[in-house]
């Protein structure tokens, strides 16, 4: 399996969806990628995102951070208007899945095990009032 820490955005996507997976799933410090499939709330067309995650249990985990942006990421504003829409791929693995934000009994477990794999989320959500949501895509 090829460790492709180099690869960003839609070229990260790209090979991973050619390769299913060899290309692209592990990266930067040991994170694993999924691809997450969303359909844009303007243009209709198919989104596609190359996303650090961790599985919890049958579920996959997610940050919304955008860096600690002010804003959400494109993706997370797609999947909120549209979550029948959102499809994932792990490695050569593409399904239906549903999303749902989650909620403030789980998050703290969880938020600990994303920031144990990107440690960089607790600096993302000290520079924004943004509330980051970890979202949680359920296999549908």
């Amino acid at each position: 399996m090829t460790t492709s820490t180099e690869l960003f955005g839609d070229e990260h996507v790209r090979r991973y969806i050619e390769t299913d997976g060899d290309e692209g799933y592990e990266w930067r410090n040991g994170t694993k990628i999924l691809v997450l499939f969303t359909k844009g709330r303007k243009s209709g067309q198919e989104r596609a995102n190359a996303l650090i995650f961790e599985p919890d249990g049958d579920d996959y985990l997610i940050v919304a951070s955008k860096g600690g942006a002010p804003a959400p990421p494109a993706w997370f504003v797609n999947l909120e208007a549209d979550p029948d829409a959102v499809e994932v791929q792990v490695k050569g693995d593409r399904f239906k899945a549903r999303p749902r934000i989650a909620n403030d009994e789980e998050k703290p477990r969880m938020w600990e095990k994303m920031v144990g794999a990107w440690p960089d989320y607790d600096a993302y959500q000290q520079k924004t009032d943004r509330v980051i949501p970890i979202v949680v895509l359920e296999r549908a």
